[in-house]
């Protein structure tokens, strides 16, 4: 009995070994891309962990001349100060529709081709940048330019992620924008 339950363990341990090499590349060290002048950024929504901050800091050296802040939330007092912000370009706040990468992603969209968009810099955090690139290159065939906060992540969170992350993929596969 004991052999087995080891066997077991070990199968398991192994299983869990190879899931978080085989998707290291799309979680931990995803494509990101330099930032470019661009018609606008796109801050998505999650936890507050400098992606606004980094979304305003790129608009004010220049790189595009309006920050669109998705705003999923019913109440932040970040968020808040930001969309009340005043700026030297234009900072547009958002409630997405879904509030999910997707609602991002088809606001991304209607934005775009109302004004005539063809590249977007988009701000999130490192596990969520090959989803998202996926998710938002289904709404939108222009130009999309991922970026990173690079957010300190505790290892628990990480194995979130992991799970997270890869159920949203399997989510995503199936749908469109």
């Amino acid at each position: 009995m004991r052999k087995h339950r080891r066997a077991w363990m070990t199968a398991i341990l192994v299983a869990i070994a190879v899931f978080v090499a085989a998707l290291w590349p799309v979680y931990v060290r995803p494509r990101v891309d330099t930032p470019e002048h661009a018609d606008a950024i796109l801050v998505l929504g999650g936890a507050h962990d400098g992606r606004e901050e980094l979304g305003l800091r790129l608009a004010h050296e220049g790189y595009a001349p309006r920050v669109l802040i998705s705003n999923p939330y019913d109440h932040s007092e970040l968020v808040n100060r930001i969309c009340h912000g005043g700026y030297s370009f234009q900072v547009e706040c958002f409630d997405p529709n879904p509030r999910t990468t997707r609602g991002e992603g088809r606001y991304l969209a209607e934005r775009a081709r109302e004004e005539g968009w063809r590249r977007v810099l988009v701000v999130t955090f490192t596990p969520h940048i090959s989803r998202a690139r996926h998710i938002l290159g289904k709404c939108w065939r222009g130009d999309i330019l991922m970026l990173d906060a690079h957010p300190r992540i505790s290892p628990l969170r990480w194995a979130y992620q992991y799970v997270y992350q890869s159920a949203g993929y399997l989510k995503a596969v199936f749908e469109d924008c």
